[in-house]
């Protein structure tokens, strides 16, 4: 909802457009500055520009709910669909656009080819999270895509730029790279900004609370991922900022492939996904991180190979320079596709917690999502062994955010089948095997502890721990508010 936007949220795209006339103004007005910040370098990579991702990527590696990972790699459908996109589709795309599109420029062909043949590891975290996008798939897509490009990169580099090219009677180009410097961009890149991130929340957690850490902590730690973007994308613009305005006819031809590369992929998984049925949040993540590119290791291959003044490096940097606009503009794609196919009267999406006795996580989790879900969702509670009644600690935690379990005529009821079948979510509690397991169903386990037995005060964060998982579901299946 536009009200609750922050200044810099409301207006990023002009935000970034002005870094972007920044970065150019800067380009051409220090003719030094590119020299002062090829300086110093990680591997290959000017450190104010890694220092700029990595102040960018870490306050969204710190939203990550690292316990929730389990439930992203369970999703076998949506982890298939990814790494198709990611490994075979994607860079068989981009080797076809840059034959068709740019058959008399070798340079610049193959340095195209060099950015399509791994997926993001860095930018496509803060794509993903302004779009509301599935955090926790993302940083599992992100984890294994950094391990295949170790190993995978050479060998992809080798077959679309030698083997590939020999065996349709075109031009070869020879892509030499040892697996040792692609580990060190992805340990910088990643692993950095990865292990801080685990750490901020797991201390942050233990010290403060899941409570302070979600609503105190993380709204003032957010900021940062936008600052550190506009730093990173001044940066870039100010490397290129002469090449720009002096070649510009270039710098379209190299755009024009990759503007065609992000729309088939993003467009192509997006509409994949929704046919499939997978949630918004989900399918979002995925066409994310499917449209975008692990430019910082493309730049890195490409000076390290060819020059920093080869063709095969422009491509590289002009890479970021067009994503960088493009994908933002794919944000505001993704949330009016959230709120046009996500947010329908015809399709409500149903729920269904399964715990042991239906008297204490499962109630809370029922009430609060049909709290914050009113009739956009449908919602059902049950038990595999049902007790007599609600626990009365429950009954009151409950009372205290506004629900009167009592009132609303919940109860324990028994769980039947058909209450699994008809439902798209079914969430355990606690029920283990007892729980019926239907194929084609997705199920998510939330381990909490049991409240039966404790008190108010033990029961209180089991409350708030279920409520915040209820909304981060809630906005999953119905997509981003308008």
């Amino acid at each position: 909802m536009l009200h609750r936007l922050s200044l810099l949220d409301r207006f990023l795209p002009a935000w970034i457009g002005a870094a972007m006339v920044l970065g150019i103004a800067l380009g051409r007005l220090v003719p030094d500055l590119n020299d002062w910040l090829d300086e110093v370098k990680i591997g290959t990579v000017s450190l104010p520009i890694a220092v700029g991702l990595l102040v960018m990527m870490y306050p969204v590696l710190a939203k990550v709910k690292f316990s929730r990972i389990g439930e992203a790699v369970a999703d076998r459908r949506a982890m298939a669909v990814a790494m198709t996109f990611n490994w075979l589709i994607g860079p068989a795309v981009m080797f076809s656009l840059a034959w068709l599109l740019l058959p008399d420029l070798p340079e610049y062909r193959t340095g195209l080819i060099i950015v399509g043949l791994a997926p993001c590891i860095a930018m496509v975290l803060i794509w993903n999270d302004l779009a509301h996008g599935d955090r926790e798939l993302v940083a599992v897509l992100v984890a294994i895509d950094a391990l295949i490009q170790i190993v995978a990169y050479s060998v992809l580099g080798w077959f679309y730029l030698e083997t590939l090219p020999g065996w349709l009677g075109l031009d070869t180009a020879e892509l030499d790279v040892t697996m040792w410097e692609i580990a060190k961009v992805v340990l910088v890149f990643l692993g950095v900004p990865l292990v801080a991130g685990f750490l901020t929340r797991t201390i942050g957690e233990r010290r403060k609370g899941v409570e302070w850490y979600e609503q105190k902590f993380l709204p003032r730690l957010g900021p940062l991922a936008l600052y550190g973007l506009l730093f990173t994308v001044v940066l870039l613009f100010a490397l290129q900022g002469e090449t720009i305005t002096d070649e510009p006819w270039h710098v379209l031809r190299i755009a024009i492939p990759l503007l065609a590369f992000f729309a088939i992929m993003w467009f192509g998984a997006f509409f994949l996904g929704l046919r499939i049925g997978f949630p918004y949040a989900r399918n979002t993540a995925i066409a994310f991180t499917a449209a975008s590119n692990n430019f910082e290791l493309a730049i890195a291959v490409a000076i390290g190979v060819f020059g920093v003044t080869s063709g095969e490096a422009l491509a590289g940097v002009v890479g970021p320079l067009i994503e960088v606009p493009v994908l933002v503009g794919l944000v505001y794609v993704a949330l009016w596709a959230g709120r046009k196919f996500y947010r329908t009267d015809t399709h409500r999406p149903e729920v269904l917690f399964v715990c042991i006795h239906n008297a204490g996580r499962s109630q809370m989790a029922a009430a609060l999502l049909a709290h914050h879900g009113g009739d956009r969702v449908v919602v059902r509670s049950a038990g595999t062994a049902p007790s007599d009644g609600i626990n009365p600690a429950v009954v009151e935690v409950m009372a205290e955010v506004g629900i009167d379990l009592h009132a609303a005529g919940a109860h324990p009821k028994r769980l039947d089948d058909a209450a699994v079948q008809t439902s798209d979510v079914v969430i355990t509690m606690g029920c283990g095997d007892e729980c019926p397991f239907y194929p084609g169903k997705r199920y998510l386990d939330w381990a909490l502890p049991d409240p039966a037995g404790q008190g108010v005060e033990e029961v209180r964060p089991i409350r708030d721990e279920i409520d915040l998982r209820v909304q981060a579901l809630l906005k999953e299946l119905l997509g981003p508010e308008e």
